[in-house]
């Protein structure tokens, strides 16, 4: 009986679990419909489990949106792609539901199903669907139903296509504006299906229309569509239809819209051509630059760099530079930061004498800045200058600020100068580096902020990586070691990171004579926070010294660990012990 009773079980469950009270319990049974239209088999799944799904009128959001989840990749449960359709009906009722978030997951679902139907099952049941939803008196099907013309519209015969594309416009010319900002939005995706003669005629007709949309949020979202457009038309007709709206826009009223042509601009030059771009956009562009709303002046800032690079250099001077040095001084620390995140990618485009006239300037403004992100945005950019200026010049103008930023009192910017100190040292060359920035790299390790204490450690191994041993033996080694005397615990622990940094590059010689001996000296550290540092680095020393070295120096000392009163000192001692055994095993 038992056995007769087996597959009903599972349906069972579902249905009292998605009708519990308790949402976790209808959470998991949805998540777990593969699993049970497995046990169901594809039958029993399309006549059983969908028809109970789309019956299923569950009041939860988490709930629905796990359903559209699932539904989307449910083909190989129902028997494949023949019968793909019995899984339209759960979704469309999904596509009506009033939270965002369910309709969007089951128009994505709805999207993947009809990309694999076949053709003929596209025609009987997914245009209806679509048709059905556009024709909705709950303006949420409407907004669902914008979505899914682009998977309909190209299995469609020609009567069809020409009823899709009525469609379409008559949503765009909805009477809700959120029917009509999700036919802004999705305008391109559908507009790359249409057939070119029609593309010309209709789409940008319907385009037009939405450009004049009294909405801001709908013209918003039709300038987003408008590169999308642009990549679609042949360079002349993006200039005659989608220029002039762009032109118009970056004047718009709502600053929402010119921000999202500030956003959109280098999408639209590179589909019109360089000769428009010069006429039309450049004024434009500028126009944006010194909007009066920050946000607008942030995102076109942010594009300065490309926008010059489809100029030629004449023109980027003479119009963009300007209001790049306006900006450079602008109210708002956002402009600045945005303008400091692009401004080094100028260099290449205006070559060696713009940059050092004009752009330099800019830079040490910038260095200078009051706010922290400003000056850490120009100071992880500066190799991008030192292609263009030349080393000599760069250290002679810039180097200073460098100095001035090493010391400065945000840590963020502190970190940045460390983590760009070993490119420098590679531009600068040793003799250089040792002069200027050398003192620099061993304060760093008694930095108030853990994070520098860090980072500096690494810096030190980058640096003696980058110079070779000898160097770093004769500069940073006796520093470093000097420093293992500071009175403050936390210091020590920062030096003996380093060692433990410093020896694999050092080689066994080095690490014997010089770095060894500080470490052992460090277990008889009243501290066991350090003692238990020592435990790690005599580990990770293991490897790298001779076995002779290991049993007459390291073990001994990690044996005295081993006994010491505090708990954590012993472990990692017992710890180092044991990868010490291992490690001679294996070697």
């Amino acid at each position: 009986m038992a056995m007769i009773d087996e597959p009903l079980y599972p349906i069972a469950v579902l249905i009292d679990e998605l009708k519990n009270d308790d949402i976790q319990l209808r959470l998991n049974s949805i998540r777990r419909l593969s699993t049970i239209a497995r046990a169901l088999g594809e039958e029993r799944t399309r006549k059983e489990l969908i028809p109970f799904l789309s019956e299923n009128n569950d009041d939860d959001d988490e709930v629905l949106l796990a359903m559209a989840e699932e539904l989307g990749v449910f083909i190989p449960y129902v028997g494949g792609l023949e019968y793909a359709n019995v899984l339209l009906p759960p979704l469309e009722t999904l596509c009506t539901v009033e939270e965002t978030c369910v309709r969007d997951k089951a128009v994505e679902s709805l999207c993947r199903i009809g990309s694999q139907m076949r053709e003929q099952d596209v025609v009987e049941h997914f245009i209806p669907l679509v048709k059905r939803l556009a024709a909705g008196e709950w303006f949420t099907a409407r907004v669902s139903s914008c979505g899914l013309f682009h998977v309909a519209y190209p299995s469609a015969p020609e009567a069809l296509k020409t009823e899709l594309r009525t469609i379409y416009r008559q949503l765009c010319q909805d009477d809700m504006p959120m029917v009509r900002r999700s036919a802004a939005t999705n305008l391109g995706k559908f507009a790359a299906t249409v057939e070119a003669a029609h593309l010309k005629s209709e789409i940008m007709s319907i385009f037009e229309e939405l450009t004049q949309d009294d909405q801001d949020s709908v013209r918003l979202l039709a300038v987003e569509g408008c590169g999308a457009l642009g990549k679609l038309l042949e360079p002349q007709d993006c200039v005659a239809h989608i220029l002039p709206v762009i032109v118009n826009f970056s004047q718009d009223k709502s600053w929402r819209v010119r921000y999202m042509v500030a956003n959109q601009l280098y999408e639209l030059c590179e589909a019109v051509g360089p000769e428009p771009t010069r006429s039309d956009v450049v004024p434009a562009y500028v126009r944006l630059l010194r909007d009066n709303e920050a946000e607008v002046r942030i995102a076109a800032a942010g594009k300065v760099t490309k926008i010059c690079r489809i100029l030629n250099p004449e023109l980027a001077i003479q119009h963009i530079l300007p209001c790049v040095k306006e900006l450079s001084s602008d109210s708002s620390q956002h402009v600045r930061s945005a303008l400091a995140t692009v401004i080094m990618g100028m260099a290449p485009i205006l070559g060696k004498d713009a940059t050092i006239e004009q752009l330099l300037p800019i830079f040490l403004s910038l260095l200078k800045d009051e706010f922290p992100d400003v000056r850490l945005n120009i100071i992880s950019k500066l190799d991008q200058v030192n292609q263009v200026i030349g080393i000599d010049l760069l250290s002679q103008s810039l180097l200073p600020a460098i100095v001035e930023l090493a010391e400065d009192r945000h840590w963020r910017v502190r970190l940045a100068i460390i983590e760009y100190i070993p490119l420098l040292a590679s531009q600068l060359g040793v003799g250089f580096f040792d002069d200027k920035l050398g003192a620099l790299c061993m304060q760093w390790l008694k930095d108030k902020v853990y994070s520098i204490r860090d980072a500096a450690a690494n810096n030190v191994k980058r640096l003696a990586e980058e110079f070779g041993p000898d160097w770093a033996m004769q500069h940073i080694v006796p520093q470093v070691l000097e420093m293992i005397n500071n009175p403050h615990y936390l210091y020590r622990m920062t030096i003996l990171q380093a060692i433990s940094l410093l020896a694999p590059v050092m080689g066994s010689e080095i690490t014997c004579s010089q770095l060894l001996p500080v470490v052992i000296n460090a277990s008889k550290d009243r501290v066991p926070n350090i003692k238990f540092n020592v435990a790690k680095v005599l580990q990770s020393l293991i490897p790298i010294v001779d076995q002779s070295v290991v049993e007459k120096s390291i073990r001994p000392c990690l044996v005295e660990l081993s006994e010491d009163p505090d708990v954590d000192v012993r472990f990692f001692a017992t710890q180092a012990l044991q990868s010490k055994d291992q490690v001679m095993m294996s070697g």
